[in-house]
């Protein structure tokens, strides 16, 4: 039963890739009003959890749930916002030309065309082509498409990949703000010293999540004065009770207790 706190709640989530399980009955709730960092190696699972929460992703069974309603209905359409890790945004037209076609596509206000590109820096890039922008302007400008009316849930996928430290620093600025004026953001990330910026932390592994905590309890609950060091223990810890799912004599030990 969803609570009026929680912004998603999964229950049961099954997705699978040919005969291959990527989630096996994967339960999360991701609360109202914070930053939750979605973090972990790259393939663990993380842009398959955030597809299946916006509902573009075709899921074998569970439920996913986005304020009360299942996750890519209609009514949700003005409520999440989903930048994805490609950009998306039209390289030939401005960056004020994105964001007026986009505003036309989910009804936002024409006002927020202007509000949207001073929340994220880009005032001064307006009338630039998107093929000229920077790495981080144009990650930028795809993060301000996500942002157009207001919408209580915004998704991120490793929004800040490939960017250097001065420019992550300015987005997570970006997400702070958002956050603190009652919006809720799901960002997923490799980089772990990202996981001290965020509210709430799910780290997960090979389709699997290995904590649901916070930057403070992660740290005190591995004895680790930093989150790369934290999660090191967490994998280890996961290895000892699950084996290594990239390890041939793990798979097969696994599929034996299957058959047993």
């Amino acid at each position: 039963m969803m609570n009026k706190s929680d912004a998603v709640v999964i229950r049961g989530l099954r997705v699978t890739r040919g005969r291959t399980a990527v989630f096996d009955a994967l339960d999360l709730t991701i609360p109202r009003g914070q930053i939750t960092g979605l973090l972990g190696p790259s393939g663990c699972g993380k842009s398959t959890l955030i597809r299946s929460i916006v509902g573009v992703q075709t899921v074998a069974g569970g439920q996913v749930t986005v304020f009360g309603e299942p996750a890519g209905s209609p009514g949700l359409r003005h409520r999440v916002g989903y930048d994805t890790q490609t950009a998306s945004v039209y390289a030939d037209l401005t960056v004020r030309q994105n964001l007026g076609y986009f505003a036309r596509v989910v009804s936002a206000p024409r006002a927020d065309v202007d509000r949207v590109l001073d929340q994220v820096g880009l005032r001064a890039q307006a009338d630039q082509r998107v093929s000229d922008l920077s790495g981080g302007q144009l990650n930028r400008a795809s993060l301000a498409v996500a942002m157009l009316g207001a919408p209580e849930l915004i998704v991120l996928d490793e929004p800040t990949v490939g960017l250097d430290p001065l420019l992550r620093a300015e987005l997570w600025t970006v997400f702070r703000s958002l956050a603190d004026a009652g919006a809720t953001l799901l960002v997923s990330s490799h980089v772990m010293d990202e996981a001290l910026r965020c509210d709430r932390l799910v780290l997960m592994r090979a389709g699997r999540i290995v904590a649901d905590t916070d930057p403070g309890r992660l740290l005190a609950d591995t004895g680790q004065s930093d989150p790369d060091a934290a999660f090191l223990a967490l994998v280890e810890r996961d290895i000892a009770a699950h084996g290594d799912p990239a390890h041939p004599r793990s798979r097969r030990e696994a599929r034996g207790e299957a058959a047993s």
